[in-house]
């Protein structure tokens, strides 16, 4: 029996059961194979939604023609590059892990992984705020309640660090510790298991220290929720919660912006600040520096060189 992660549509569900049992069991491999909760999600969506779509009414067994043929209709549906990119990577998955457990031959999941995704077109730059608006954004919470409090050290951790809303989720009071005489958020999971460590400003740690103090909290996670009578109630803030956070303050400036925005913005003033590129990597946790060129809009101008910069002769 399959254990739904998200809400079923029932016209999806009545296809999975009318499907031979080891296709639909291809789901569950799939799934298991995943170790991101938000990427279980999302290939379980596309996988129902392939499924669905595979019987009624394809001809003949999953094929290299079958999936082309699926995300040709995915084009002409208008979807865009990175939702078809992310329908094809679930695909992929799904072949290979059926070939794996004797499901489908090696030669088909090989030439279904050979199914080319969307182009992109151009660079998705996203959102950023100046320094005025950054400050601003800063200003809104308040700092007159215990909720004001919270709001404000989770912005500034954002905005002066950097930090996913996975990570400021999970981080806690003993994330937070001294390294050659500074702050620092140590040992943070990120993104696929990477383990790193951020330094942070003395702005940043008296925004925590003002929260963490009001609250109450000398272990575990930093950010709780507040209820509407100013008490700090459970163990932590759900990612969706930060993310709702971040979209009310920014209305209030007249933005619409996501967590991830904040991020931008930490690269973007880091960066007119002088820091260098390969330090915002690092801070950021980004496995390949040209994920934090796309971060900031730039690219390697072989034009105009560092090199052509240096006063050496021979």
């Amino acid at each position: 029996m399959l254990i739904p992660l998200v809400e079923s549509d029932p016209a999806e569900t009545a296809v999975l059961a009318s499907l031979p049992s080891s296709l639909a069991a291809i789901e569950r491999l799939v799934l298991d194979a995943v170790s991101s909760p938000k990427t279980k999600v999302l290939y379980q969506q596309a996988i129902r939604e392939f499924l669905a779509w595979y019987s009624a009414g394809q001809p003949g067994p999953l094929s290299k023609a079958v999936v082309s043929s699926y995300r040709t209709m995915l084009e002409g549906r208008g979807l865009a590059a990175s939702s078809i990119n992310v329908r094809m990577a679930a695909l992929r998955k799904l072949a290979l892990e059926a070939a794996d457990n004797g499901l489908m031959a090696g030669e088909t999941a090989a030439a279904i992984g050979r199914v080319k995704g969307a182009k992109r077109l151009g660079v998705k730059l996203g959102n950023w705020l100046s320094q005025e608006q950054a400050q601003k954004l800063l200003q809104q919470p308040g700092t007159d309640t215990l909720k004001g409090l919270r709001d404000t050290a989770l912005l500034a951790v954002m905005l002066g660090s950097g930090l996913r809303r996975s990570e400021l989720a999970a981080l806690t009071v003993e994330h937070t510790q001294q390294r050659e005489g500074r702050w620092v958020i140590v040992d943070l999971l990120g993104k696929h298991g990477r383990v790193r460590s951020v330094p942070i400003a003395s702005w940043v740690k008296a925004a925590l220290d003002r929260w963490t103090t009001a609250a109450g909290i000398d272990t575990g996670c930093v950010f709780r929720a507040v209820n509407k009578g100013g008490r700090v109630t459970g163990q932590g803030m759900t990612a969706q919660a930060i993310y709702n956070t971040v979209t009310v303050y920014s209305e209030t400036i007249g933005l619409k912006l996501a967590p991830h925005d904040m991020r931008r913005t930490f690269a973007q003033l880091a960066r007119k600040a002088d820091a260098s590129l390969e330090q915002i990597q690092l801070t950021l946790g980004h496995a390949s520096v040209q994920t934090t060129e796309r971060y900031l809009g730039t690219r390697q101008d072989l034009t105009d060189s560092p090199s052509d910069r240096l006063r050496l002769r021979i």
